[in-house]
This record gives structure tokens, C-alpha cells and sequence, in this order.
């Protein structure tokens, strides 16, 4: 990750001012809530980006971990039918000395047996809400907060995650209800965490940030399947769902606490920081707000970059949700593993990830900033390099015959595909940072598609539950990303494209845009890193002017000689370029313009404290 990014100030940093009172002067800060007066809003030894990058994480942690839960107590419930069905068959359902006593009875399943068509209902219907707010959360993103809008979805989830235990013991049609509302909240998520770096992330560190928070989502899988496994197989099917809905409420509370909506209303930001971040993005995020009337939509429709994304996001949702959702499965069917194994087991690929997918991103920009390589030969390389390595390993799991040989085949293959995270994923931030949020809403959109028929083909292809029916699912899954590998590689781009900036009229007509120093009402901000704007020209006056006689009437503080600031009266000079020679000429000359007529007083004492004393007492 290195020390330039998680460190309090960087080497970019550094290079925009160094933190001197010249280079960064002091800004209005936001107002302390009351919270602030007693504990400050920062995690120690991180920037406050990297701060909002790590809770981020930790919310997607918490988001893909609940997508765990029921694939877990699938399995219990598998597990208990097949019970009660051998003991019924046995003629000692009733008795306590069967042979699976340690597992729960029947009593702990409120429907005994769920079809191959409720189990893809159950496992799909995620996705039909997941599918309907994409594209809306990129504009919500685009148009409010989007940190408050990333916490509600994930807060909103964890709360109706709470619910699935008492749905279940109603009848499925309830869970399926509660499961299309969490995917309705959850859909939010991901435009909402492009609508945070479109404040937070500078562009020369877009891969790193968004590969950080975005790792959450595959450590999710590594805590949530055995965390979820141990409470299943200890406790109950019922306790991962409370236990991931208690996570959620607390995590919002610190989301609330430590998150904010942009660097300039962070209470304790440094200077230096939010100097870095501001000037790195320029006037980006003073732009206008992209309205369903104003957004290109035919440029995107025509666009083969923006294809290129879409198709990726397909495959790599294919694949993805797969794994989550199957892998489980796989592991009990195939090579009859007990549920706390197939957890452990089913998290390592995702552990080996959660490592890979930062490190690709730091790896991304590190070639980015050198001039290795151009970002667009940066982003192709690395989603199709993970693409085409995934899919490999994969032919590898269709064919092998040991479950070692299976997991290690998986760990190679998911820990390659964590790079193209650093490809497809943070490309929408290079093609256009302006409608970033609403295109991760239509790639993700439509990679949601692949999460509603990924468990209707899966769940029918294994309808046998025979172990060679899972060959043809990873031949299957190596297809996809190998067809995902050749119209990426083709069709990507990482440049900006002419779409993306906004027409002339919009440009700089947001309502966080600030007049620029020729517009009416227009002020200079220091923080813009841009010169103060220029006094205007004066002529010379007239040596006839010039040599008269200064009229002594007039107070020095009220001339309206542009030379005059920090000038000290010299009376009795005869001298014709003397202060006060030149103060009365100036002052006789026709006004040129609004500036020449306005009166410039002298400049007062200093009381400023910050430049006096020695280096030591000087308060910076």
C-alpha cells in the first residue's frame, strides 16, 4: 500500500505546499458537533481519505457477508432432511439415540423441503431489487450525499437481514419479500461508493482507494462463510442473520460519526491534505449535477468503452456470485465436507483476494504515475490478465478429483482475478469521473443479471446432486470470463472521453461551482492554487502632473494611488518622483476604471503572531 498513501501527509501532499503558512492559508472550518468536543473524527496514522476508504471496506465486509447467511443455512437445511428422511426411513424419527443427534431436528426447519424451483426463487430474488436501483443510486449519488446514501443502504439492509429467521418460519414467499428489499437497498451501494471518490479520491490514486473499499466485498466472503459456518453448525441457522444485523446497526453509528461528504467539511482534515485533494481534482467536482435530461445517454448507448465495462462486469458478476452462492455446495457435494469445512475452505480463495485486489491497485497506479504504461494499456492488461487466469484454474476445478486439488485450483484462480479489479471496476473514474456514479449503476445493473440466471442454470444443472454435474458448471464459468478476456481487450479504454465534459453552458454552473475573478461578484481563493487576479493598467501621468506641487490637504490613508499601500508620508521633498509627488499626480488623474476610484488605504500594523518571535514560537 505503501507509506505515501496511508501515512497522515504524503509525498504528494508535500508537493503541494508542504503545509507552510505561504502555501496553505487557513480555510473556515465546518462547525464541531458535539460529539467532535470530546473524541475527534479520525482513526490514528491515517489520512482522513484513507479513513472513508477503510470504513468503506468495512461496510462492504458487512453487506457481501450477509449474502452468506443463507447459503449457509441451506446446507443445514439440506442436512436436517436428509436426517429426518433416513431416520423416517428407519422407523426412529422420534428416537433421541439416533445417530444424528448432534444435529438440530426437524423442529428447527419450519418447511421440511424446498424445491429446486423455490431454492433458485430464494437465492435469485437478491437480485431482482438489486437489478432496479443501480442506475436510479447513481443519480441519488450524483445528486445528495452520497456517504449518508452508502450507510442508509447498508444500515437498511442489516436491519431487514434481522427479519429472515421469522420470514423463513412463515413460508418462503416472505423470504423472498424480505430478500427483494434488501436487494433494493443494497443496489445503492456501489454507485454510492463512486459518488465518494468523485470527492475523495485524487486521480492519481483512484485505483488504490477504490480497490481498498472495494476488497471488502471478497473479505465479507472470508469472515462471513466460516463465521457463518461456526454459528450454524453451533449454534443455530437463525444466529449469522442476528449477528450480521447487529454489525450492521453498530457499523452505521461509526459510519455517521467518521464519514463526510467531502474533504472541505471535515472538521480536523489537514490543510495540506485537503489542499492535495482539492487541487488534484480541480474543478471537477465544481461541475454541474448530471440530470436524467442532461446525462448523454445516446453516447453511452454508442460508446465501446463504456460496452467493454458492461460485458466485464457481466462476467466477473457470473463467476462472482457463483462462488458465493455454490461454492458451499460444491465443496459438501462434490468431496462431502462438513458445513464448518466447506467455510473455512471456501475462504481461502477469498483470503488469498482480499490481499491481491489493494495491492493490484497500488500496483495499477504505481504504473500509472511512473509512465510505465498508459492507463488504458494498465487496464487491459490487468482485467484481462485476472479474466484469463481465472478462467484457466477453473478448467483445472472442473476436472479435479481431490478436494485439495480443487481448493488450490480455486485460491490461484480467484487470487489472479483480483486484479482486474484494478481494470474494469475504477474504469468508469477514467472514462468519466463526471457521470462515474451512473455508470457504475449500468454495468452493475447488468451485471446483476448474471446474479438472477447464475442460480436458475446452477440449480438445474446440479438438480441430481451427483458430483459430476458440477463439471459442467466451471466449464461453463471458464467460457464466460474467457469471452469477457477478448471484447475487453478489444473494446476498453482509459482515456477521457469527448462525451464526458459537460457543454459550455453547464461547465462551472454547479451549485458548488465559485465565480471565477472576472465574474461578477468573483473572488479569489487561494486554495484553487490559481495567482490573485491581476491590478489593471494604469497609465503614467504627465510629467506636468507629476512635478506639482502635492496637495497637502488630502490624508495619505485616502488616496486612491494603487502605489500608495505601505507608503510613508515624506513631507517638504522637492524630488518629482518622490512618494508624495507621485501620490498627488495619481490623485489628480482621471479615474480609469472602478478599481482607480475605490481608495486604497495604507496598509495597517501587523498583528498577525505567526510571523514573529523565533522559528520556535511561531504558531503555524
Amino acid at each position: 500500500m505503501g507509506g505515501g498513501g496511508w501515512a497522515e501527509t504524503s509525498l504528494q501532499e508535500k508537493s503541494f505546499g508542504g503545509g507552510t503558512p505561504d502555501s496553505l492559508p487557513e480555510r473556515e472550518r465546518p462547525k464541531l458537533r458535539h460529539i467532535d468536543k470530546y473524541v475527534r473524527a479520525e482513526l490514528p496514522c491515517l489520512s482522513k481519505r484513507y479513513t472513508v476508504a477503510v470504513l468503506t471496506c468495512v461496510g462492504f465486509m458487512i453487506s457481501f457477508g450477509m449474502r452468506c447467511n443463507m447459503a449457509m443455512a441451506k446446507l443445514q437445511f439440506q442436512r436436517i432432511n436428509e436426517t429426518d428422511e433416513a431416520d423416517h426411513g428407519l422407523g426412529v424419527l422420534n428416537n433421541a439415540t439416533n445417530t444424528a443427534a448432534h444435529l438440530p431436528t426437524g423442529r428447527d426447519l419450519p418447511h421440511k423441503k424446498w424445491s429446486v424451483a423455490t431454492e433458485s426463487m430464494v437465492d435469485s430474488s437478491f437480485f431482482w431489487g438489486y437489478l432496479l436501483t443501480q442506475v436510479p443510486g447513481g443519480f441519488l449519488a450524483s445528486k445528495y450525499p452520497a456517504t449518508r446514501i452508502f450507510g442508509l443502504a447498508i444500515v437498511t439492509s442489516s436491519v431487514l437481514n434481522l427479519l429472515v429467521p421469522g420470514a423463513t418460519e412463515i413460508h418462503p414467499t416472505f423470504v423472498i419479500l424480505v430478500r427483494i428489499c434488501q436487494g433494493l437497498v443494497e443496489g445503492f451501494t456501489y454507485p454510492a461508493c463512486h459518488g465518494i471518490w468523485r470527492h475523495w479520491a485524487p486521480p492519481l490514486e483512484r485505483s488504490r482507494l477504490a480497490t481498498l473499499a472495494f476488497c471488502g466485498s471478497y473479505a465479507g466472503i472470508v469472515i462471513g462463510m466460516p463465521l457463518c459456518g461456526l454459528l450454524t453448525s453451533a449454534i443455530s441457522w437463525r444466529a449469522s442473520f442476528y449477528a450480521y444485523g447487529i454489525l450492521g446497526v453498530i457499523w452505521f453509528v461509526i459510519w455517521l460519526w467518521m464519514a463526510f461528504e467531502r474533504p472541505s467539511k471535515h472538521p480536523f482534515i489537514s490543510l495540506s491534505e485537503l489542499k492535495y485533494i482539492e487541487d488534484s481534482l480541480g474543478s471537477t467536482t465544481q461541475q454541474s449535477v448530471p440530470t436524467i435530461a442532461t446525462t448523454p445517454w445516446s453516447s453511452f448507448l454508442t460508446s465501446m468503452p463504456v460496452y467493454a465495462i458492461i460485458v466485464a462486469n457481466f462476467c466477473r458478476s457470473w463467476n462472482f456470485y457463483m462462488l458465493v452462492l455454490f461454492q458451499a455446495s460444491f465443496l459438501q457435494e462434490r468431496y462431502n465436507l462438513e458445513i464448518a469445512e466447506t467455510g473455512f475452505l471456501g475462504s481461502l480463495p477469498h483470503l488469498v483476494m482480499t490481499i491481491i485486489v489493494p495491492s493490484g491497485g497500488h500496483l495499477a497506479d504505481t504504473l500509472r504515475k511512473r509512465g510505465i504504461m498508459s492507463t488504458t494499456m494498465v487496464r487491459k492488461l490487468f482485467n484481462c490478465g485476472g479474466f484469463g487466469m481465472e478462467g484457466f484454474f477453473f478448467l483445472i476445478v472442473a476436472y479435479s478429483t481431490t478436494a485439495k486439488g480443487a481448493t488450490w485450483a480455486l485460491t490461484f484462480g480467484v487470487a489472479f482475478s483480483g486484479f482486474a479489479i484494478s481494470g474494469f471496476n475504477v474504469n468508469h473514474l477514467d472514462i468519466a469521473p463526471r457521470y462515474a456514479s451512473i455508470l457504475m449503476g449500468m454495468s452493475n445493473g447488468i451485471g446483476t443479471i448474471a446474479g438472477l440466471i447464475c442460480p436458475i442454470v446452477i440449480d438445474n444443472l446440479t438438480s441430481d446432486r451427483k458430483s459430476e454435474s458440477w463439471t459442467p458448471v466451471f466449464i461453463s464459468a471458464a467460457c464466460v470470463h474467457f469471452c469477457g478476456v477478448i471484447f475487453y481487450g478489444i473494446f476498453a479504454s482509459g482515456e477521457l472521453q469527448p462525451w464526458a465534459e459537460p457543454p459550455p453552458e453547464e461547465a462551472g454552473m454547479g451549485a458548488e461551482a465559485l465565480p471565477g475573478p472576472g465574474a461578477p461578484g468573483g473572488k479569489w481563493d487561494p486554495m484553487e492554487g490559481s495567482a490573485p487576479p491581476p491590478r489593471p493598467a494604469v497609465p503614467p501621468p504627465p510629467y506636468s502632473q507629476a512635478v506639482a506641487a502635492p496637495d497637502a490637504t488630502q490624508p495619505l490613508a485616502q488616496s486612491t494611488n494603487p502605489f500608495a499601500y505601505g507608503a510613508v508620508a515624506q513631507g517638504g521633498s522637492t524630488n518629482p518622483f518622490s512618494s508624495s509627488a507621485l501620490n498627488a499626480a495619481w490623485d489628480t488623474a482621471p479615474a480609469q476604471d472602478a478599481y482607480m476610484s475605490a481608495p486604497q488605504p495604507v496598509q495597517p500594523e501587523a498583528t498577525d503572531s505567526y510571523m514573529h518571535g523565533s522559528v520556535h514560537d511561531r504558531a503555524y
